[in-house]
């Protein structure tokens, strides 16, 4: 098992410092990297020319680092964080999600996953950087969340979720829904022409929070171009669940 704050905690902390070695030191083999802004890295001749990309648009923008919330297991790690950047002439809250291969004390492989709609007012299409593994089992609550998701089932995705329970769009900020009231009009707006498919690639869970990567597939009726996303669900004491937060670049399919 990896130490209490693990390698992929560390990630941003040498990114934003250009540190190339402390970088290449978090991975125990060849760094593989899977990144939407600023490409994929397949080797170490690729890493220093994706850490000094990195470096510079994270330094020019003046990114802070926020910690949200982490889920380990032996074999991988979830690392929920929130860039704070200066973007032109205003200031950006970026949810971010890393998902880690683990070996050991070390990483094989990190896919980042964020929205860009905060940084540009658009979307960009993800294409998958996995594939889906039909022989995955959703746990628990998480399974029913999927399972009414994917067919449209709006009052079981609201059964899914504990009193105080919210959740957050990719773009973060002020797309977040709290309360029963809030969730039935985010979810009512999302499942109006029906379910979404999600194509199930990794789930990662610790007991507390449980983190699934997927290709998002087809809404509503419109089939769409897959693309990679992750989402992590929290349970509350309850059992249902506390938080649901989605971390993907998919635009909504034109009515």
């Amino acid at each position: 098992m990896p130490d209490s704050e693990g390698p992929l905690a560390r990630f941003y902390t040498a990114v934003i410092g250009g540190d190339l070695q402390g970088l290449a030191g978090l991975f125990a083999d060849a760094p593989r990297i899977d990144d939407p802004l600023h490409g994929r890295v397949s080797g170490d001749d690729d890493l220093q020319p994706y850490i000094v990309r990195a470096h510079r648009w994270l330094a020019d923008r003046f990114a802070e680092v926020h910690p949200v919330a982490r889920t380990l297991t032996r074999t991988r790690a979830v690392e929920e964080v929130v860039l704070r950047l200066y973007q032109d002439e205003r200031d950006i809250e970026l949810p971010v999600a890393l998902v880690g291969d683990v070996w050991g004390d070390g990483l094989t492989g990190v896919r980042i996953y964020h929205s860009t709609y905060p940084l540009t007012g658009g979307h960009a299409v993800r294409p998958p950087v996995l594939k889906g593994n039909p022989q995955l089992v959703m746990p628990d609550v998480v399974g029913r969340y999927q399972d009414a998701l994917r067919e449209g089932r709006l009052d079981d995705i609201l059964a899914c979720f504990d009193g105080d329970a919210y959740a957050r769009e990719p773009s973060g900020g002020e797309y977040v829904y709290r309360g029963p009231e809030r969730l039935r009009v985010f979810y009512g707006a999302i499942l109006a022409n029906g379910g979404i498919t999600l194509e199930h690639c990794t789930v990662t869970d610790d007991g507390t929070r449980c983190a699934v990567e997927y290709n998002a597939t087809a809404w509503g009726g419109t089939t769409l171009t897959p693309q990679a996303g992750v989402a992590v669900y929290e349970r509350a004491p309850s059992g249902l669940l506390g938080a649901a937060r989605i971390y993907d670049d998919v635009d909504p399919p034109a009515v």
